[in-house]
């Protein structure tokens, strides 16, 4: 299995390191790094996050992390890390645009 990371979720790691940045450096790469850490599990275990309910596909998973959902897809042996949404916000299946 092969992670790739969309565009708009590079994006969306960067903001969120942005974001805590502004209190915390440390805890920001901290965030980061365990975000991505989490992504690697994947590559082992690619149906380890439960089906988006708003996308309906079962291809098209999250795994929570902080208040962040990762949300994801199994494609063949690719693993495509679509965005990473925080849980407070509602998701539209247009914010998973790559």
């Amino acid at each position: 299995m092969v992670i790739f990371w969309s565009t708009p979720a590079r994006n969306d790691l960067k903001a969120i390191h942005d974001y805590i940045a502004r209190d915390s450096k440390r805890y920001a790469i901290r965030v980061t790094q365990d975000i991505l850490n989490k992504t690697n599990t994947l590559v082992e275990f690619p149906t380890l996050g439960r089906t988006v309910l708003e996308i309906g596909e079962e291809n098209v998973r999250e795994i929570g992390l902080y208040s962040y959902r990762i949300v994801y897809e199994v494609m063949a042996d690719t693993i495509y890390i679509h965005g990473i949404i925080h849980k407070r916000r509602n998701l539209k299946p247009e914010d998973l645009v790559s």
